[in-house]
């Protein structure tokens, strides 16, 4: 039996939808990108053309809606104590 999958975030191209799948499977979840074939060959989004619908299983849905929400929220953000400068 194929495994159900969810759709739980919309890019707006290309290279939001690499972002968005990168940080999901950095915490394990595993993504299907679904989208226009213009995203491809124009690299451009207008009016929905070329946008990336991004997909996982049912099981990993709400872990994902759930960290992509905490990432909207800024919760991953180092702040600049996190960060050492070095002096040149």
């Amino acid at each position: 039996m194929a495994r159900q999958l969810r759709s739980i975030f919309t890019a707006s191209g290309d290279m939001q939808a690499q972002q968005v799948r990168a940080f999901l499977e950095a915490a394990g979840i595993e993504v299907v990108e679904r989208g226009e074939s213009l995203r491809k060959t124009h690299g451009l989004t207008l009016d929905g053309i070329g946008a990336v619908e991004i997909l996982v299983a049912d099981a990993d849905a709400d872990r994902a809606r759930a960290l992509l929400a905490a990432a909207d929220a800024g919760e991953f953000r180092l702040d600049d104590s996190a960060v050492e400068h070095e002096d040149h």
